[in-house]
């Protein structure tokens, strides 16, 4: 779990706000009553120490439920930490895969996963609705994480796009809301996406209004700066597949290691060695 350097300056409002420590101690309090004739025989003391320290280590989203594993960006990078290492060796043995098989492989460590937000990523690699064609481990996790842990901005800008996709001047592209997401964000979806795309300085002028009181997550405005620069004009997948391509994105988020290092982890392979 990641500590902001300077969190010795925060306040103690600050300091629980950015922890998520009473999220963590009511999920904790929560799971203690439900189980509480299995946890209290080894003492409550130890139940806590426990839960905290799963926390701290990032093994304590396997097998939950997925309001959980998304509830906080810790969870989030440790969700897609745990399904590379589980299934690194996928990618290591060359399979390609369809994106139902993906779905299936995430349900395995989080049974209620949603299909939907499968597809989403797979449509990043695709950059089309062809959701049956096969993927890459490689290219399916690095568009997955861009797809689950900025989630919310994903479905903002994917508003912004189509309101600038219709012609809308930047001027009346505002803000969206998360009624005018669910109206919008399948929209995108349906649009020919590759035939030309949007002026890309508008589009990052928008996006970086909206980063501007985004309350969620998003990437660095350096590296969406640095994405858009590079062509005058964008397409939304285009975009998308740029940050999971961004390695300055892929470091900041801290769940997955560069994609040189992606298939390499020596404590996974002497335990399968040992087996």
């Amino acid at each position: 779990m990641k500590m902001n350097t300077d969190r010795f300056n925060l306040t103690v409002d600050e300091y629980l706000a950015e922890t998520n420590v009473l999220y963590y101690l009511n999920d904790a309090v929560t799971q203690l009553l439900e189980h509480k004739d299995e946890y209290t025989q080894f003492g409550v003391v130890r139940y806590f120490a426990e839960y905290f320290t799963s926390v701290k280590n990032g093994n304590h989203v396997l097998f939950r439920e997925f309001s959980y594993i998304k509830a906080t960006s810790h969870n989030r990078e440790s969700f897609i930490h745990i399904f590379w290492k589980c299934f690194r060796q996928i990618g290591k043995n060359g399979d390609l895969l369809a994106m139902a098989e993906y779905s299936s492989l995430l349900q395995l460590l989080c049974p209620d996963f949603p299909t939907e937000m499968v597809q989403n990523a797979a449509r990043i690699v695709l950059t089309e609705d062809a959701t049956d064609c096969l993927m890459s481990f490689s290219d399916f996790i690095y568009s997955f994480q861009i797809q689950f842990f900025f989630e919310e901005f994903v479905e903002s800008v994917s508003v912004i796009y189509q309101d600038l996709l219709s012609g809308k001047s930047p001027n009346t592209v505002i803000v969206p809301t998360s009624t005018s997401v669910e109206q919008l964000s399948s929209a995108v979806n349906e649009e020919p996406d590759a035939q030309g795309g949007v002026d890309s300085s508008i589009f990052c002028e928008c996006i970086e209004g909206l980063c501007e009181r985004f309350k969620h997550k998003f990437p660095s405005t350096v590296a969406v700066k640095e994405i858009l620069e590079s062509s005058q004009r964008v397409s939304f997948y285009g975009f998308l597949m740029a940050l999971a391509k961004h390695e300055g994105v892929n470091q900041d988020i801290g769940a997955l290691p560069n994609k040189s290092d992606l298939l390499i982890d020596p404590e996974m392979d002497q335990e399968l060695e040992r087996l």
